[in-house]
């Protein structure tokens, strides 16, 4: 399959989703741009569009040649009610943003930071969900805070609340891009590696292809991801689903699926891991001695 780009056709959000259309979500910008020198950890304000802009409208450009279909603007923290609170890791809170914006007769789509635990007020995902829904939300999902396994179980329960419920909506997944599972229930901001040592955490590109293979089979039609996605994550899941999308993303043309490029390397036993079955069943190695295989957050 060649890289096309994407179709010329021009649909709403809801109605790309309802048809069953896949729809592939940006990924990392505060984390990201701070790694490139462009935002200052701490508050996560995103100064870079203004002292910056170029550094942003680049990555932009990276994450849409590498198959995104959206586009969110770099405006998280930019205000100051935003920096003094945590935002939507109680359901309260996301209803009402959800019936604010129901005013503006626009789609809403709205994600919980939450895991499989639920929201600050225990909460549990489905419940959270069926709330969202029936304030108006037509997309529900989570991002941020935990990788792509947990998120996908918050999903689930996410998608059982509402069948519970007697409802309907599209739904929506944007995970960190890093391995999780011993996060408690804030997520990996209460890991000891947050922020600046999360890089042996990071999940490989045939992880990413493995989420999003399985997102699609969950029920999810928009698939992206948060903190630590970096373009050729996108890409992963944008070639992943290619079958489904009929066309694979710009950012393909330097890439050999599941390893092919490999093909012409000088090396015989480089060549032979030209395989699917090498990349899926590679368990990959931190580099580091003894190091522990998990951490125990901080509470």
């Amino acid at each position: 399959m060649a890289p096309a780009g994407r179709p010329g056709a021009k649909k709403g959000i809801l109605e790309r989703l309802e048809s069953g259309e896949v729809v592939i979500g940006d990924g990392s910008f505060l984390i990201t741009l701070e790694k490139r020198g462009y935002v200052k950890a701490g508050l996560w304000t995103p100064e870079a569009v203004i002292e910056h802009p170029d550094a942003v409208r680049q990555l932009h450009m990276e994450f849409l040649r590498a198959g995104s279909n959206v586009m969110q603007t770099f405006t998280f923290s930019a205000s100051e009610d935003n920096m003094e609170s945590k935002y939507f890791e109680h359901v309260e809170e996301a209803v009402w943003a959800v019936e604010v914006l129901k005013e503006s007769d626009r789609p809403v789509a709205v994600t919980m930071c939450i895991g499989p635990e639920g929201d600050m007020h225990d909460v549990t995902p489905g419940e959270c969900a069926a709330r969202l829904v029936k304030a108006g939300a037509s997309i529900v999902g989570v991002n941020c805070r935990f990788g792509p396994e947990t998120s996908l179980k918050t999903m689930k329960l996410m998608k059982e609340g509402l069948e519970r419920a007697g409802l309907k909506a599209n739904l929506m997944v944007q995970p960190l891009g890093f391995h999780t599972p011993d996060c408690g229930k804030e997520g990996f901001v209460d890991l000891p590696e947050y922020p600046f040592g999360l890089e042996p955490r990071v999940a490989t590109r045939w992880d990413i292809q493995k989420y999003a293979r399985e997102a699609y089979n969950l029920g999810v039609r928009y698939i992206g991801g948060c903190c630590g996605f970096e373009p050729y994550h996108i890409r992963a899941i944008a070639e992943e689903l290619a079958p489904e999308r009929g066309f694979l993303p710009l950012a393909s043309e330097k890439h050999g699926s599941w390893g092919s490029g490999l093909d012409m390397h000088t090396k015989p036993w480089v060549r032979a891991r030209t395989r699917r079955e090498y990349w899926e069943n590679l368990l990959p190695a931190s580099g580091r001695p003894f190091c522990p295989s998990l951490s125990k957050p901080d509470d």
